[in-house]
């Protein structure tokens, strides 16, 4: 529907059937915001403020970290708003804008996790090139790619929508997912949709699986303690890895099949995804990782 601006309004129904708990689902859900700003922050500056977490390793964590409120804020205060509303609605432009900034950090989040892999392939099967490599310059340049590349790839897809004509006006998710082409009058896959899934996800998630597989070849062939150590090092990069490779995975494929897939699984994997995934990352690195457990309890 239009207003006199011209401006397209979408309606999101997936609150529709929240009438009598919305004060109690507005609470958890501010709740957890609250917590993902805190939890994700303290690892941050943590890592900011102790000189011995000063390496690369540490500088990716908290790069990640930092990526998850991020990817909360820019999502948290819509929804917020969305539960306690009598109609919630969001306006075109403004769909395409969060469907811009999620993608985009979502993309961030594999080509950082590609990022870290590779600080500790160089770290465990190169050690002695590892300082010469993993340069505090080369590690900005790695940082810099990865919030810029994926914001720049996804700027194609998104523009090309901007002025696509509509059929649908009721919007099925909680945020502007890949869902959006549910509501375009035509739901031809765009060619740039496919090379951003295919080098934001894809080649990233193969990048890493490489890395961690000489790895472990090498590690294999090495004592008990370099085992010991690279397991410390990378088993929680591959949980948040396989954790947010599933829910990435059922959010661009899964939820674009011609399936409909009841509300109550859509709603429950979208909730996994701005809600699981941001607290899982400090709790995982805040526990698992050494040095950082150590200022933890401090």
């Amino acid at each position: 529907m239009d207003n006199n601006l011209n401006i397209t309004y979408i309606t999101i129904d997936a609150y529709v059937e929240l009438d009598k708990y919305r004060f109690v689902y507005f609470v958890i859900m501010f709740t957890a915001y609250i917590l993902i700003i805190c939890s994700n922050s303290t690892i941050v500056c943590l890592i900011v403020i102790h000189k011995n977490l000063h390496e690369p390793m540490y500088i990716f964590i908290a790069a990640l970290l930092l990526n998850s409120v991020l990817f909360s804020t820019a999502l948290y205060p819509k929804i917020l708003f969305d539960v306690l509303s009598e109609k919630p609605i969001i306006s075109y432009p403004a769909c395409l804008f969060q469907f811009q900034v999620g993608y985009s950090l979502g993309g961030s989040e594999f080509l950082l996790l590609a990022a870290m892999s590779y600080d500790r392939y160089v770290s465990i099967c190169k050690p002695l090139q590892y300082p010469t490599i993993m340069r505090k310059r080369n590690v900005y340049i790695l940082l810099v790619v990865a919030w810029i590349l994926p914001a720049g790839q996804l700027a194609v897809p998104t523009a090309t929508s901007v002025n696509v004509k509509l059929c649908n006006f009721n919007f099925k998710g909680i945020t502007c997912n890949s869902t959006i082409n549910q509501l375009y009058c035509s739901r031809e896959r765009g060619i740039f949709g496919l090379i951003c899934f295919v080098n934001l996800l894809i080649l990233p998630v193969l990048f890493i699986l490489f890395t961690y597989i000489r790895i472990f070849i090498i590690t294999y062939r090495s004592g008990r303690e370099v085992r010991r150590k690279a397991a410390q090092t990378c088993l929680p990069h591959l949980i948040v890895l396989i954790n947010f490779s599933c829910l990435g995975s059922f959010d661009v494929i899964l939820v674009q099949m011609e399936t409909d897939f009841p509300k109550i699984v859509r709603l429950i994997m979208s909730i996994q995804i701005i809600l699981y995934h941001p607290l899982l990352n400090p709790i995982i690195y805040g526990l698992k990782m050494k040095e950082i457990y150590k200022h933890l309890r401090k």
